[in-house]
């Protein structure tokens, strides 16, 4: 089921039919670097695909599939889904993508419309992201999606910031990129 697309991107659910694809995405050192799940086996896969579709079912939205437009190829994830942080339950955007689709954009392009669609539909009120400060490229998507503020804290034995956007952060934000678009 389609969710959403960018320019490049299709978003859609992901399903237990994408466990081949994204245990190849998910089983790069590279790409699992900065995650607290750690590189990912099938057995692994399967069980982060199971974790989304149950999100899907309790929340409306959880980590998607991303599809490249020009073959069809599912080059990782991003969405929304529950994180508990600090003993609350937060809705946290995340996105993984394959090495070879890094520093094209990507990210940034899919995390924007994630964002739209969330706030758009008047999912939640606001959206975190976790990051660890080492990871320059993720602290660079966030900023481009819109976040700014951050608090420090510690977060599965690892010192990360949380940024926190909201909803009424997010439509000043569109309406001013819509007002410069347009001048």
């Amino acid at each position: 089921m389609q969710i959403c697309e960018t320019e490049r991107l299709i978003v859609r659910r992901l399903s237990l039919e994408d466990i081949p694809a994204l245990t190849e995405v998910l089983s790069d050192p590279d790409v699992m670097k900065y995650s607290v799940r750690g590189v990912c086996d099938e057995a692994a896969t399967r069980g982060f695909i199971e974790w989304c579709l149950s999100c899907y079912d309790t929340h409306g939205v959880g980590p998607w599939a991303l599809i490249d437009k020009k073959n069809s190829e599912l080059i990782g994830f991003c969405g929304a889904g529950p994180e508990t942080v600090a003993d609350v339950e937060e809705i946290n955007l995340g996105y993984r993508l394959a090495r070879r689709y890094w520093n094209k954009g990507l990210a940034s392009e899919v995390a924007r419309v994630v964002l739209n669609y969330v706030f758009e539909e008047k999912l939640f009120d606001s959206v975190v992201v976790i990051i660890e400060p080492e990871h320059v490229a993720s602290l660079k998507v966030a900023e481009n999606a819109g976040f700014s503020n951050f608090d420090v804290l510690e977060f599965h034995g690892r010192s990360v910031r949380l940024y926190r956007l909201t909803s009424e952060q997010w439509k000043t934000l569109h309406n001013a990129t819509t007002a410069l678009e347009q001048s």
